[in-house]
């Protein structure tokens, strides 16, 4: 029986046969019986990555908002809608489906630095809960959209704090080369300039320092900064009933020690409690953090290719489905889904897809013992990959199933190259 200890784990665990299992459910029969790529979540690692940030909010007026752009599937939202959770959206798309996987719109926060006209007005309609406005244009844009609906936007303003979250600096957003919210010197005339208009209520202030962040000290410095400026902006005569701190917790990937969830927030909160700010409600965002290490991606592998520099193990999972490789040059855990084969050699492999693109691998210079047709598991594969998927090269996106309560529920089925084209229209 194998003993390793998985990113996922105890959900994600070896049975006594070397069997790969979610919540004690074979792996490869899931794959037997929906098809390969296939993405496989649990929710009971879902709810305890929720537990973590509920624990550390124990007795705090707070709310959790899950940052769906990490994983929008309707069934994973609806674990989090049912558990309580709010949501973070970045797009009317998202908004639609929060709400139609029965998100309470009050508790919906719209983020994101380009939101259209035509969304402001989806969610004005829908009665969000507040929008984190990330530039003076946009103070102006969300003011006159709201007054020709006859009614007040709640905001906050999604401050800069010029911090750094020491992480991939794609997915690092507070420092002032990023495009992200405004800067930490112009915060106050902004909030001044909010309070001053007829369409606009002032009902908090936003940040967000990045993602996959495994460390505590970035949250630490920003949480300084930030209460300095919510004391300045506050003198002015200006409340901020809420504090939004984003999310950008880190999972582990590989060898990553990020700081439990429970643990970070007793010390950021004790950071407010110090500064006579503990009482009033707290807003966060975790994704990652959250979902990522609730889900797998398995695939098949279609050949074993022996070149003079390389050897390739050649799966039928590619970019188009587990992007963040190929993104970021991003180290997801692979594993065989069952034991090994007698006649398998251990070798030194790039795991790759079928996409026609260089860059279409999944994992570089991993030691495996494996045959064509053996499964494997893309670990850590819960965050980021399904939501950023695509249809390249016509190849429709993946099956995905929930394991809940020891039962596999098929939650999306697998796309097909008919439904790609069916918006398309010949001459």
């Amino acid at each position: 029986m194998t003993t390793l200890q998985l990113p996922g784990a105890p959900s994600l665990a070896y049975d006594a046969n070397n069997q790969l299992c979610v919540d004690g459910v074979s792996v490869a029969d899931l794959a037997r019986e929906h098809g390969t790529p296939l993405f496989i979540y649990s929710k009971a690692t879902m709810l305890r990555a929720l537990q973590a940030y509920q624990q550390g909010f124990a007795g705090r007026n707070a709310l959790i908002c899950f940052a769906m752009k990490a994983n929008s599937t309707l069934a994973v939202l609806q674990v989090f809608a049912q558990a309580g959770c709010g949501f973070d959206i970045v797009s009317g798309g998202e908004l639609e489906r929060a709400l139609a996987a029965g998100a309470d719109p009050s508790r919906i926060i719209f983020s994101g630095v380009g939101k259209k006209r035509s969304e402001m007005r989806q969610a004005l309609q829908a009665g969000i809960g507040c929008f984190n406005v990330e530039s003076i244009n946009e103070l102006h844009v969300l003011n006159e959209v709201a007054v020709e609906l006859g009614c007040q936007a709640p905001i906050s303003i999604r401050v800069n704090p010029n911090v750094d979250a020491r992480t991939h600096p794609y997915i690092s957003t507070g420092l002032k080369g990023n495009k992200f919210g405004v800067a930490h010197e112009e915060a106050l005339s902004a909030y001044q300039l909010a309070a001053s208009l007829p369409g606009l209520r002032v009902v908090g202030i936003d940040c967000h320092i990045g993602s996959q962040i495994t460390q505590s000290g970035p949250y630490l410095d920003a949480m300084q900064r930030m209460l300095d400026l919510v004391q300045l902006i506050e003198s002015h005569g200006i409340p901020l009933p809420h504090f939004d701190f984003g999310g950008g917790l880190g999972i582990t990937y590989a060898d990553e020690t990020p700081p439990a969830a429970n643990e970070l927030w007793q010390a950021l909160l004790a950071e407010m409690d110090a500064r006579g700010m503990g009482e009033r409600q707290i807003l966060i965002e975790p994704g990652r953090s959250l979902v990522g290490n609730a889900g797998i991606c398995v695939a098949e592998v279609l050949y074993l290719k022996h070149a003079e520099a390389k050897n390739f193990c050649i799966v039928d999972a590619a970019m188009n489905d587990l992007p963040r490789p190929a993104m970021y040059e991003a180290y997801h855990q692979i594993v065989p889904v069952g034991p090994q084969q007698p006649e398998a050699i251990s070798l030194n492999y790039d795991v790759v897809g079928p996409v026609c693109e260089s860059g279409d691998w999944l994992g570089r210079d991993r030691t495996l013992a494996v045959q064509q047709g053996d499964l494997l598991a893309v670990l850590s594969a819960g965050a980021y990959c399904m939501s950023m998927s695509s249809t390249y090269n016509s190849r429709g996106r993946a099956a995905e199933v929930l394991v809940a309560d020891g039962q596999a529920h098929l939650v999306a089925e697998r796309e097909t190259v008919s439904a790609i084209y069916a918006r398309e229209r010949l001459l």
